[in-house]
């Protein structure tokens, strides 16, 4: 079957056609490499693996035919842009390019070179044109959940139009009145650019599509306890993160029929890997698509993760928003209260955070944690201090990495990794 040529369509959208080529050969050879080696996965994953192969081409013309109907697409980087207001006025919400040394040298002239790999990543997608997401976007929507973020959307705004929610930092009442009127603000936001009016019928409607799809992911997950794993953490990975920006119906049921394949699995014992594999909780920085590096050099080096305590995991599924709202104040306070709930590195205290990895290790039952922080974020940073204290407290083992997007500190991680696999199975 010959491909479909996206190219005059990225070329209408002003990607940078000869650097886009580049990069979807890299892309492409890294998928195989580290997808397609895997031995015993679900068949159910072939619905993944042909999003990923569609990622730049039938997606983002899926985006172009719903803005040709008068639909708008907002493009977000974060787990607390309430996607049910995007939904409710027509729109469609997509996580925007983010994780990937891409376009540093362009990115590097408007940040500082000791900036979180993120930043630098959706950053460097935009001014070297390689983002087809953000380049469908009528607006990109920032968030102040850390100081680098939220002046590199100031300059992002330069490139395109950038909208800020400001996360507050702690969760007093106080805290959640902030966060209330900044969900009203967005509404208004987010009315004013489709032209068209939240109500309670479409913002039940949004509601419910998102609570599914969490319901899904939260199916996958639990799933996931079985022993030995169903389903390998780089897989379960991958499905979190195209969560953010498949189609959010045919994804729930794509996911939905995936889970059915591994309940099969389960009943008749079939697993990814033998019995007595060290099973891995990883903690930390978010995980953006193709950021797949720490949960592959787990998986090489004898173990399985088994869980994702990470905003492209537990941290934006675990929470459903309340739908027994029967006006819009009530279900605006519903959402108010469940993203008040996530649990980001940002606030301070942050127990529930805490709290949160001891119960993952216990219900996944866990042999060890592996603490992942991008470099220079220092909120995941700081934070791993208190999380190894608490976990030393229960004898569960930890091993902090703190890492970029390149490749050049492979061989040291893996020798890391390793060696505290070792430990983890005395």
């Amino acid at each position: 079957m010959t491909q479909k040529d996206y190219r005059p369509m990225w070329k209408e959208l002003g990607l940078n056609l000869v650097g886009h080529d580049q990069l979807l050969n890299v892309l492409g050879q890294a998928y195989k490499d580290i997808y397609m080696r895997q031995e015993n996965r679900p068949k159910g994953m072939q619905y993944l693996d042909f999003v990923i192969s569609e990622a730049h081409g039938l997606r983002i013309e899926e985006l172009m035919e719903t803005k040709k109907k008068g639909n708008k697409v907002i493009g977000t980087f974060c787990v607390y842009v309430p996607e049910e207001l995007i939904l409710a006025v027509g729109a469609t919400c997509v996580g925007l390019c983010a994780g990937a040394e891409i376009g540093i040298d362009e990115a590097e002239k408007v940040l500082p070179r000791n900036t979180c790999a993120l930043i630098k990543s959706f950053m460097g997608f935009k001014l070297a044109g390689l983002c087809p997401y953000i380049q469908a976007s009528d607006l990109v929507v920032g968030e102040t959940t850390c100081d680098g973020k939220k002046k590199a959307y100031e300059i992002l705004n330069d490139y395109k139009e950038t909208y800020v929610m400001e996360i507050p930092q702690m969760k007093t009442e106080r805290d959640r009145t902030l966060w209330r009127g900044e969900i009203i603000q967005f509404k208004d936001k987010v009315e004013q650019l489709s032209g068209r009016k939240i109500t309670s019928e479409n913002l039940r409607e949004g509601i419910k599509i998102v609570n599914n799809k969490r319901r899904v992911l939260q199916r996958l997950s639990s799933l996931r306890e079985a022993i030995p794993s169903p389903i390998s953490g780089l897989d379960a990975l991958l499905v979190n993160q195209i969560a953010f920006y498949d189609d959010p119906l045919r994804f729930t049921k794509s996911v939905n029929d995936l889970c059915d394949e591994i309940e099969d699995r389960i009943k008749k014992g079939i697993g990814v890997v033998k019995n007595g594999t060290p099973r891995i909780l990883v903690s930390g920085s978010p995980m953006a698509v193709p950021n797949w590096k720490i949960p592959y050099l787990i998986e090489t080096s004898g173990a399985i993760v088994v869980a994702e305590e990470s905003c492209v995991g537990e941290r934006s599924t675990r929470d459903l928003v309340d739908e027994s709202g029967k006006t819009l104040d009530e279900m605006i306070d519903a959402i108010t209260d469940r993203y008040m709930k996530i649990d980001c590195a940002c606030f301070t205290p942050n127990v529930e955070r805490t709290d949160h990895i001891l119960d993952l290790v216990k219900e996944f039952k866990a042999d060890g944690v592996i603490h992942y922080s991008i470099q220079f974020c220092t909120p995941y940073t700081v934070e791993a201090y208190r999380v190894e204290k608490a976990l030393q407290e229960k004898g569960i083992p930890m091993l902090k990495i703190e890492t970029d997007y390149g490749m050049e500190d492979v061989g040291q991680l893996k020798t890391r990794i390793e060696a505290f696999l070792e430990m983890v199975k005395k």
